[in-house]
């Protein structure tokens, strides 16, 4: 039994993993709460895990604490993954390999192992990742953007009339600044993603599968 951590810009993601394919509990709470009293609650009274295996892409100080109530409720060290060269039959682009976001890496793995390549893997969260992986395993790249609702955040902070007073909706031709916002930040999110499927196919020799993830995925989607 393990407990994999996920710990992202915004939030940490858990799950008490009972078999490769079987899952007893998940979760997640963001860095804002009350980090100690949220997992206390939630993972007291689970079986104590034999593994604790985390990802990080956070700081050392939010990574100690999350180790500190691990090792508190269940006697447990957490093992940090970190970017390889190459692992799992999926070769590094970058020449200094840890600089890679370690989420990146292991999506790309899990994409592999699934036999998805080629494909390009998009991570859309508080960043939009994006990287093009070939049938071999070879990573051949990517780009970081900010994801569509820090581009919204952005455009508020950095402009004084572009103010809506509500959450805006998606719509292909807006009518108020509230719809423009949103729908101008998604709809950009959405032909990069769909720009560098386009430019990557030429290099990945077909035109790859496309995978999205992360919190904020589920609206890209046509």
């Amino acid at each position: 039994m393990r407990l994999l951590l996920d710990l992202g810009n915004t939030r940490l993601k858990w799950a008490l993993q009972a078999q490769p394919d079987g899952w007893l509990a998940r979760g997640a709470v963001d860095w804002q709460e009350d980090l100690a009293t949220t997992l206390t609650s939630a993972w007291t009274g689970l079986p104590r895990p034999e593994q604790v295996i985390a990802a990080s892409v956070v700081d050392a100080a939010r990574e100690a604490r999350v180790a500190a109530i691990a090792e508190r409720l269940f006697a447990r060290t957490p093992t940090w993954l970190r970017t390889p060269a190459h692992a799992c039959g999926v070769r590094n682009a970058y020449a200094e390999p840890q600089r890679l976001g370690v989420d990146r890496f292991l999506a790309m793995v899990a994409a592999h192992a699934d036999g998805r390549a080629p494909c390009v893997l998009a991570g859309v969260g508080t960043a939009l990742t994006l990287d093009a992986l070939a049938a071999d395993g070879r990573h051949l790249g990517g780009l970081i953007a900010p994801g569509p609702r820090l581009m919204q955040q952005s455009l508020l902070d950095a402009t004084a009339r572009v103010r809506p007073e509500r959450p805006g909706e998606i719509v292909e031709l807006a009518d108020n600044t509230a719809d423009a916002v949103a729908s101008g930040c998604w709809q950009a999110a959405a032909a990069l993603v769909e720009r560098f499927a386009t430019r990557s196919a030429v290099r990945l020799g077909a035109m790859p599968a496309l995978i999205l993830g992360g919190g904020d995925a589920a609206p890209l989607l046509p």
